[in-house]
């Protein structure tokens, strides 16, 4: 298998974003490369997305485009991973025959297995050595919501998840960032959400894993790590029920429990909070220099959590806390488990905590039988709440959850549309006045590398990531970079001149604050990666301008 090349695109979160790492990071490690030219690929993956209707469609479209090639003779294997595929299951691959391997996201430490058989299926060897037919779909199903101890010696993702920390050869991006998982899965059941059904239960991760492999990612040049869960507050560790297989501790069930709480309800000695695991990230791991997470549950989010961020000054003063509606009665038929009034009293001691905090939410528009009244209350709590930005959805039915099932989608598209509309401008009024808020302020700004500007000017396709060293493009003599090296009297200039030159050319460079606030400003490449002081100058919706300190 060594050489075959693998195309990967990436549909959806930031769960899916660290999936793809860590599956990319596992293939190679197994002698397969990764190409950004599709058409060129021996094997194609796309890790979907079944949780928004756009990025489906993307999908869709993409199965058709990699089916029309291989109907005009080309050789390549089509895998579909992720929540698509486990929520879909074989039903995907009679709709769409061009697809080869199918791999949910509980399953995912299978998919070398899955690929090997099937480029040995395509190449006519569809069976093992014992007659038996090569497998090539691994999917969860209902595995996932068995008993905790079972599940625990069953894990096999964690091997997964861990696997950062025992690549010699593993380097941080040329962003300084890197995500780390602590929980999959969700136990809420929000009747418009097929995360509990794709993703399973929730589990989390062994405090002991999470925190070396932070240590081992600082030491890698990590200098900012963003926790993941889909209830990410959730997280908790009770060491007396540990169970350890082949040396190794495994993750756990989380216990499903109704009430919100001010703290962690079974806190205890012998097991670590969501809180304890934030601080001793912090004071054991100083060389990340930005600690944050997400997604957050407002209901369960505690004042032990706030502590730790008030008194923690690498914790980013940001949180990102859906919720999804204004209205008690159309958060009741979600299954939302809170009230407006439960958000808004979690949103006053957010804020009495942490009166600098940025914030971040979710809205669905046009949840069925929503009214003007139950609209008009959601605008109220967008006024009220002051996103700095805010992910504003019109309702789609997504099959496999209950929403889809039982209750009829009965709002008018066009009335969909002006809501969205609406909140929508409601959101960009709010998200100018925060950012106008910081003109004068000197801000202290993580840089991800080039804008979006200075990467179109450079010629580069949407999307593309140019293939840089030190933050320097690799791209011959300059070319794709928007400029031109200057060359010694032979007419030649060595790359390390050549990388030297583009580094210290100052191009717009983008980058974000600890409260998630995008900030653009000139400068030289080389910053890529490094956390630096800007004065801001200038302010648009979702955007600050500044100059660099000391430049």
């Amino acid at each position: 298998m060594t050489g075959k090349q693998i195309y990967l695109e990436t549909f959806g979160c930031q769960m899916n974003e660290l999936d793809s790492e860590l599956v990319a990071g596992q293939l190679r490690a197994l002698g397969y490369q990764f190409i950004n030219d599709r058409d060129a690929a021996d094997i194609v993956i796309y890790n979907t997305c079944s949780v928004r209707e756009q990025a489906e469609n993307k999908v869709w479209s993409r199965l058709g485009e990699v089916g029309r090639l291989k109907k005009r003779g080309q050789d390549m294997v089509i895998a579909v991973i992720g929540c698509l595929a486990e929520r879909d299951g074989t039903s995907l691959m009679q709709r769409m025959p061009q697809v080869d391997v199918m791999c949910g996201p509980g399953e995912l430490d299978k998919l070398p297995h899955l690929l090997e058989n099937a480029v040995k299926t395509q190449d006519g060897r569809p069976r093992d050595e014992d007659g038996a037919r090569l497998e090539v779909v691994a999917l969860q199903g209902d595995t996932s919501r068995r008993t905790a101890v079972l599940a625990a010696a069953e894990d096999k993702l964690e091997m997964l998840d861990f696997s950062r920390s025992f690549d010699p050869d593993f380097r941080a991006g040329t962003s300084g960032s890197a995500y780390v998982r602590i929980t999959r899965g969700c136990n809420k059941f929000c009747t418009y959400c097929v995360v509990p059904f794709t993703r399973g239960a929730e589990v989390h991760r062994p405090p002991d894993h999470i925190v070396e492999e932070c240590k081992r990612l600082a030491d890698a040049g990590v200098i900012e790590v963003t926790l993941l869960g889909q209830t990410v507050n959730h997280y908790r560790y009770e060491h007396g029920a540990q169970v350890v297989v082949q040396g190794i501790a495994q993750p756990q069930k989380g216990r499903s429990y109704k009430g919100g709480h001010a703290r962690d309800p079974f806190s205890s000695e012998q097991t670590t909070t969501f809180a304890r695991l934030l601080h001793r990230i912090h004071e054991e791991v100083p060389a990340i220099q930005r600690l944050r997470f997400v997604t957050s549950y407002p209901r369960d989010f505690g004042d032990d959590v706030l502590e730790v961020m008030r008194d923690c000054p690498r914790l980013c003063r940001y949180l990102h806390v859906p919720v999804q509606s204004g209205s008690d009665r159309i958060l009741g038929k979600m299954n939302r488990g809170y009230t407006a009034g439960e958000y808004y009293e979690f949103i006053d001691r957010v804020k009495q905590y942490l009166p600098d905090v940025m914030l971040a939410g979710d809205i669905i528009v046009g949840f069925p039988t929503e009214t003007e009244d139950d609209f008009q209350a959601t605008a109220d709590l967008l006024r009220r709440v002051r996103y700095k930005n805010c992910f504003i959805f019109k309702y789609s039915p997504r099959p496999g959850t209950v929403a889809f099932d039982k209750i009829p989608d009965d709002v008018p598209t066009d009335v969909k549309r002006r809501r969205n509309n609406d909140l929508l401008a409601i959101q960009a009024e709010i998200s100018d006045a925060v950012s106008r808020e910081q003109i004068g302020k000197t801000l202290h700004v993580l840089v991800e590398g080039a804008s979006k500007k200075t990467r179109k000017n450079r010629g580069e396709a949407p999307g593309q990531v140019a293939l840089t060293i030190g933050g320097a493009s690799t791209s011959p003599d300059g070319e794709g970079t928007g400029f031109r090296t200057s060359r010694d009297r032979e007419g030649a200039v060595s790359p390390s001149r050549q990388a030297n030159a583009i580094a210290e050319l100052e191009v717009q460079l983008s980058g974000r604050t600890d409260g998630d606030l995008i900030v653009m400003f000139d400068g030289p490449e080389s910053l890529q990666g490094q956390i630096v002081p800007v004065k801001i100058s200038d302010a648009s919706p979702l955007t600050l301008f500044g100059e660099l300190v000391g430049a």
